[in-house]
This record gives structure tokens, C-alpha cells and sequence, in this order.
């Protein structure tokens, strides 16, 4: 029970990935706020599967790719719980296309959802935490902002944007007892990859040194790491969970 006791703020999680981390963090013993747009039965059903756990849970709704009900979103999670030790910056969108095709609105819609919402959520609770002199905040980013993949040049810039914010944010937060960091995920059997035509998965898995995709549950786990006293001493890393994919 490393978070025991703990809150934890996790955007996007009705589903997913986002989903896996709140699982994660509740059987390691933190209460949940689950935050989700529109999927509110969804977000309901990972309320209930955390109290399952013997956690205490709530849904919140709120788009957090504007700053306003991001704000929304923090003063609901303290007026429920009364703290925040920890906010996930999860929630993301992909909306591919190649750079001759793609509308301006495909552009700024993945990047106020994938990279904008970091900001807005981080810059909300990051007063709350500097009171209290502790916290952490983990960022959700891509091997796709490593390497780049054709295609996504909305989503890549998003992903990589990630990395910049968390290494500055570390930096400023650094001697204040809170601790920013990022989880570079690879390819999981979730969301975008189980959208994606048989063939370019296994073109994909080919490239994997493990020989398979990673499991929900291993980013949960991960996740829960960095989050606890254990990684107090871990802060501006980018913690690549891919199998070994490097391109």
C-alpha cells in the first residue's frame, strides 16, 4: 500500500489507460478522482470498481482542455476529498492525418486536448501543492513523440511538447517537495493501437524486443511507483515504458 492515504487526480480516466492508473493507485491505497468529458456511465463503472477496492471514489466531469473547468475540476476533487497529492495528466486525443490534408482544426484540437490540458491542470493545483510542500505530478506522453509516426505530426508535437513542459516544471518545482515527471508509453493493448488494421500491428510488434504488446495494468503499476515516497528522489525523467521499442 505505497500511496496509502493518498489522492489522486487522474484526467481521462473513464477509460484506458487512464483507467489502469486509478485501478493501480487504488490497490496500492489511494483515493480517486476520476475525471472524464462525456463518458459519465463509464466514469461511474471505475468509481465503483475502486470502491470495490476498498477506496473511496469520485467522478468528475470537465473538459480540461479549457482552463476554466480545469479549475472547476481541482476546487471539485479538494471540496470533495480536501487535498490533492497527486494529478495525472492522462487525458489526450489522436486525430491523424498527414500535414497536407490536415485542417487547422484537427491541429489545435489535439493539441489543446493532448498538451494544453497539462498546462491548465498542472498550473490549477500547482498552488494547492506548493502549500502543502509536497506533491506529484505525472505526465502521460508517447513513444510517438520520440520518434514520430507518419501521420501524426499533431499527436507527435503534442507528446514531445510533454517532455519539454516536464523537464522545466521539475525544474521550478524541484525545491519545493514536488516531484514532475513523465511516462513515455509504447504500445498497449488499448485505444489507439487496437483501432489500427491487423497488419500494422504486427509490423509493430516486430519491432518490440519483448515480443508482445504491454498490459494496462503494467502502466498502472509504473505509474503508482512514481507516485509514491519511493521515487521522492526521481524528478524531470521521462520513464519509457515500451518493451524495449527504440527506433
Amino acid at each position: 500500500m505505497i500511496l496509502e492515504g493518498k489522492v489522486a487526480l487522474i484526467t481521462g480516466s473513464s477509460r484506458g489507460i487512464g483507467r489502469a492508473i486509478a485501478l493501480g493507485f487504488a490497490r496500492e491505497g489511494a483515493n480517486i478522482v476520476v475525471n472524464y468529458l462525456q463518458e459519465k456511465e463509464k466514469a461511474e463503472a471505475v468509481v465503483k470498481e475502486v470502491e470495490a477496492l476498498g477506496m473511496k471514489a469520485s467522478a468528475i466531469q470537465g473538459d480540461v482542455s479549457d482552463y476554466n473547468q480545469a479549475e472547476m475540476l481541482i476546487e471539485g476533487a479538494l471540496k470533495k476529498f480536501g487535498r490533492i497529492d497527486i494529478l495525472v495528466n492522462n487525458a489526450g486525443i489522436n486525430l491523424d492525418s498527414t500535414l497536407v490534408k490536415m485542417t487547422p482544426e484537427l491541429w489545435h484540437k489535439v493539441i489543446d486536448v493532448t498538451l494544453t490540458s497539462v498546462f491548465n491542470c498542472s498550473h490549477a493545483v500547482v498552488g494547492h501543492m506548493l502549500g502543502r510542500g509536497s506533491g506529484k505530478i505525472l505526465n502521460v506522453s508517447s513513444v510517438v513523440g520520440q520518434v514520430g509516426v507518419f501521420g501524426t505530426s499533431n499527436y507527435a508535437a503534442a507528446k514531445s511538447g510533454i517532455f519539454g513542459f516536464t523537464k522545466a516544471l521539475a525544474k521550478e518545482l524541484a525545491r519545493k517537495g514536488i516531484n514532475v515527471n513523465t511516462l513515455a508509453l509504447g504500445y498497449f493493448e488499448t485505444g489507439m493501437l487496437v483501432r489500427l488494421p491487423s497488419q500494422i500491428q504486427q509490423n509493430i510488434l516486430q519491432q518490440i524486443p519483448m515480443g508482445r504488446f504491454g498490459k494496462e495494468e503494467e502502466v498502472g503499476k509504473t505509474a503508482a511507483f512514481l507516485a509514491s515516497e519511493g521515487a521522492n528522489y526521481i524528478t524531470g525523467q521521462i520513464i519509457h515504458v515500451n518493451g524495449g521499442f527504440y527506433m
